[in-house]
């Protein structure tokens, strides 16, 4: 494509959402990156969307896995959707090919109602969804606590890899928290202090992502807390 039609297509796509850049070209505002020539993806939410899909590059798991719940959009902010508490966890992984080794890194919006019991933000890596299966690794902050969790496939099977409690954990607003995983070894880190780490070498490929956990009260609370940026790529 010639660099007049990058333009063209670039002006088009601001009238009509007024939010979407790619690459250096682009119409200000919030931005959504499609995968650079490096493979990374990086999005701040622009668009009103539930589910997410910002042009088709998010699967989730209540679109497609059924069993569990989808993540919304509003200009700057991710939320899930969780409704019973059950491990139904709000999950939206990216689409396409991914390197086994990457990273998934997000901002944190953190503000969650005293009434919510387990509000939790969640990094994925090596994951796929498809009808009633959702595996891969789930890297959690949540208040005073980090997991990392094997997600086995089905329904409600999960292995948890670290559980570890703490107040250093609670995520707050502005937070970056970020996960890797290269060859077996899986790292959490939050503003870029290792927080936790652990090896496990069931899963070898899939995408990365992102989800939510909130508890017994899921969807009275969702927009107290989630995502304003998030980042993936190759570690």
């Amino acid at each position: 494509m010639t660099a007049r039609l990058v333009n063209i297509l670039i002006a088009w796509l601001c009238t009509c959402t007024g939010a979407v850049t790619f690459g250096t070209a682009g119409c200000g505002g919030n931005a959504v990156q499609a995968p650079s020539s490096s493979g990374t993806y990086t999005t701040s939410f622009p668009l009103t969307e539930n589910p997410i899909s910002e042009g088709g590059h998010w699967i989730n798991g209540g679109a497609v896995g059924l069993d569990w719940t989808n993540i919304s959009t509003t200009p700057g902010l991710a939320v899930g959707h969780e409704t019973n508490g059950n491990a139904s966890d709000a999950t939206a992984i990216l689409t396409g090919t991914w390197p086994a080794n990457q990273y998934a890194q997000a901002t944190v919006y953190w503000n969650p109602d005293p009434r919510e019991p387990v509000p939790e933000v969640e990094l994925r890596l090596r994951s796929a969804i498809s009808v009633h299966n959702n595996r891969g690794y789930e890297i959690t902050f949540g208040g005073g606590y980090l997991i990392i969790v094997r997600w086995n496939g089905p329904f409600q099977n999960y292995t948890y890899l670290v559980n570890a409690s703490g107040s250093q954990y609670t995520p707050k607003t502005g937070d970056v928290i970020k996960a890797t995983i290269a060859g077996n070894t899986i790292s959490a880190y939050k503003n870029g202090v290792l927080m936790g780490q652990t090896t496990d070498g069931t899963w070898t490929d899939g995408t990365p992502g992102m989800g939510f956990n909130s508890g017994a009260s899921g969807g009275t609370y969702d927009n107290t807390y989630g995502f304003t940026s998030f980042t993936a790529g190759p570690t």
